[in-house]
This record gives structure tokens, C-alpha cells and sequence, in this order.
């Protein structure tokens, strides 16, 4: 029996199939420990071999999975986009979670390359919770930096060009004086002085209060909105101070858990891998790639890395960037490349060369040196050994 799970916030809904596709039941059931042991229950007296299929792996469907994977029976994954499209085999276009849950148990009957679920390795789920709420914070910081950014060109646009606000002394900067009569009334001492006692890069005062008095003495006119827009920015610019604590705190608290799991060392030893990128690529692969992907071309095509043939008829060597893909993944793979080419006697910089010499543009180098290293850590880590590359060979007159 094949059982497919459309999964939900408070209820799922469950629809058995047998081998020969007809529909043994189908139910809601409720996100709850007892109902959903009751149906396994009750699947388990109906067949002798049972296997589970649910088309989410996190969020909600965390409480079902792990009481499916309790039994120790099969359990599977349908990925939404694959329902979406596996619904067109079936007569009609209306979609509800019967029909989706219907869907999911046809598709683990016919498919059986469809990824197994495991039990999840500890640090690999904390991992997962962490760099998700990273990203969430990143996302709120992009945005804040961009949001204060277009207030402060709205009422001081001379000083709005002058900083960088993605950097914490900018932001001090902005706390305390957000328009051109503040600053021209605080004068250098005044500037110098509130930098040096909130906080400020030491180095760096006298030249942002130089750049702040040259910006104040390029405008003598205060733009309509100023007095309801300069409080605005300064909240914003605390709360992204706070929010950059925050962040760096993360930071550290992911970095230690991923310095928790066997394989940290072995993918920190590859250039362009740190803490994050490692802690990341280990959330978005589950933590062991021999049991989630067959060859380091499986994980490439995960990955968005491996390019996908489009052939018909004449058409041959048709080659195109795949749709279907991890894309948090691919962009794992991709600021690795760019990290790794910083370091100028790297390999991964000769490489990188190498590929600018064969005529490839910035992109398409970085992106195959991306492909590269999905090798070299598909190794890595399948060997259990770091990675130590050998130095340049240099060669003299005398040789």
C-alpha cells in the first residue's frame, strides 16, 4: 500500500492506494500525535507492507515525519513542484488536498527514484534552524539598509551619498544627526565626540566628520518632511545596530554547531568555505551525501550546476540552465567560488584563469569553478579526509 500525505498546518490529509491504483481510503486527519498514530495504525493492520509519502520535510509535517519514520517503513518525498505536475495525469483541473494527496501516493507507486527520508542527524536540524533564521535577518537588513537609505536621500541626500550604511559606524553616525542643520550646529567636536562614545570605528571618525560637515555645507535648505522624517531614520538606524548584534550573534551560536558535525573540518579545509557556507551546505544536503545523492554529478544537478540536454529530432548538444533546482544550493556553490578566487596562488584562482583564458565571461568561470568544487567536496567528504592542496610547481633557469 502506498500512502500519500498532502500536508497542512492543522490538518493533513491521507489517501491509501493499492498496486493496482485503487483508492484503499482517504481521510483528513488532524496535526496531532494521537490521530496520526491512529492511522498508522490502522494502515498497518490493512497491508503488509506500507509506504509513506508526504510532500513536505520540514515546518509542519515535523511531528508526521517523525512518527512515520518511528515505524520504520519507507518514507519518501513528493516535492510539491513534482505534485503540480504529476496532477495532469488525472481527469479533471480541480485541485484539493484529496486530489493532492491522491496524487502524491500515485506518484511514489510509479516512481521509485523518489528521495528516501531519514532520520534527521541533530546538528544537520539545528543547522537548518539557524541558517533559515539567518537568512530571515539578512533579508530585514537588506531591506532596512535600503529603506533608510531612500528616507535619508529624501531630506539629506548630499550625506545619503557620502556613507556606506551597510557599515555600523554610518549607522552610529545617523542616531545622532540625520539633517544638514544638525550637523553644522554639532560642528567637529560635537560629530567627534558622539562617534567616539557610541561606539564608532576609532580610525575612521575623522574622515566621516569631515565627509558629514561637507555634505551639511553642500545644502543650507530643509526639505519638506524633514522634521517627521529625521526621527524615522534615526529608529531605523538603532534598530539596524541591533539588528547587526543580532546577526553576529547568530553567527557565532552557527558557527559553533557546525563546528559539532564530523564533516566541518573537511569542508572548511576547501577555499571559500566557512562556518556559514558550510553550515549551509550541510542544511540544504541533510549532512551525508552518500546517502542523499548517487555521484557528485546527482549533487551538481541539485545544485543547479550541471546544465540540462533540450535534443529533439536534429537537435543535438541542446544544453540549458535547469529550472528545477536548490537554489539556496546553487548560491552556496557560487559565493564559494567567489571566495576561493580571492586567494592568488589558489588553485581555485588558477582555475578560475584558466577558464577566462578559454574566452568564458566572469559568470560562466565562476560557475564552472562552482561545478568544481562540488567535486572536490563530493570527495572530500565521501573519503573523510580534508583538503590539502599541493603547492604551485616552480621551475628555475637551472631546471
Amino acid at each position: 500500500m502506498w500512502v500519500g500525505i498532502d500536508v497542512g498546518k492543522g490538518f493533513h490529509h491521507a489517501c491509501a492506494v493499492d498496486e493496482t491504483g485503487t483508492i484503499v481510503f482517504s481521510r483528513k486527519v488532524a496535526n496531532g500525535q494521537a490521530v496520526i498514530e491512529q492511522l498508522i495504525t490502522r494502515t498497518t493492520t490493512k497491508a503488509s507492507g506500507v509506504v509513506w509519502a508526504v510532500d513536505m520535510t520540514s515546518g509542519a509535517a515535523s511531528l508526521l515525519i517523525a512518527l512515520l519514520l518511528a515505524t520504520g517503513q519507507p518514507v519518501v518525498s513528493v516535492p510539491g513542484r513534482l505534485v503540480n505536475r504529476m496532477a495532469g495525469a488525472f481527469a479533471g483541473e480541480g485541485k484539493t488536498d484529496a486530489k493532492d494527496a491522491r496524487t502524491i501516493a500515485e506518484t511514489a507507486r510509479l516512481r521509485g527514484d523518489l528521495t528516501p527520508i531519514t532520520s534527521p542527524d541533530a546538528v544537520v536540524t539545528d543547522l537548518r534552524v539557524l541558517t533559515a533564521r539567518r537568512e530571515d535577518l539578512m533579508a530585514d537588513w537588506v531591506r532596512g539598509v535600503n529603506r533608510i537609505r531612500e528616507l535619508l536621500a529624501s531630506i539629506f541626500p548630499s550625506l545619503e551619498r557620502a556613507f556606506d550604511y551597510s557599515t555600523r559606524s554610518a549607522l552610529v553616525l545617523l542616531t545622532g544627526f540625520q539633517t544638514p542643520d544638525s550637523v553644522r550646529t554639532a560642528e567637529a567636536s560635537g560629530l567627534s565626540g558622539y562617534l567616539t562614545e557610541h561606539g564608532a570605528w576609532a580610525k575612521g571618525i575623522p574622515s566621516m566628520v569631515d565627509k558629514a560637515l561637507a555634505a551639511a555645507a553642500e545644502q543650507t535648505v530643509a526639505l519638506p518632511g524633514e522634521s517627521v522624517t529625521a526621527p524615522l531614520v534615526a529608529r531605523l538606524a538603532r534598530q539596524l545596530l541591533e539588528l547587526d548584534r543580532e546577526i553576529k550573534d547568530l553567527g557565532k551560536q552557527l558557527g559553533e554547531r557546525f563546528a559539532g558535525h564530523p564533516s566541518s573540518g573537511h569542508i572548511t579545509s576547501v577555499d571559500g568555505f566557512g562556518p556559514i557556507l558550510g553550515a549551509q551546505l550541510l542544511a540544504g544536503t541533510g549532512g551525508d551525501l552518500r546517502a542523499a545523492f548517487r555521484s557528485s554529478g546527482h549533487l551538481a544537478a541539485y545544485a543547479g550546476l550541471a546544465p540540462v540536454p533540450r535534443d529533439s529530432g536534429r537537435v543535438r548538444g541542446n544544453l540549458h540552465r535547469p529550472q528545477r533546482y536548490h537554489r539556496g544550493l546553487r548560491r552556496v556553490f557560487y559565493l564559494a567560488a567567489l571566495s576561493s578566487i580571492k586567494r592568488p596562488d589558489g588553485p581555485s584562482r588558477v582555475f578560475y584563469l584558466r577558464k577566462r583564458g578559454e574566452g568564458k565571461r566572469h559568470t560562466q568561470a565562476l560557475i564552472a569553478l562552482a561545478r568544481r568544487l562540488v567535486d572536490v567536496i563530493w570527495a572530500l567528504l565521501r573519503d573523510g579526509r580534508e583538503f590539502h592542496p599541493s603547492p604551485p610547481v616552480t621551475t628555475t633557469a637551472a631546471a
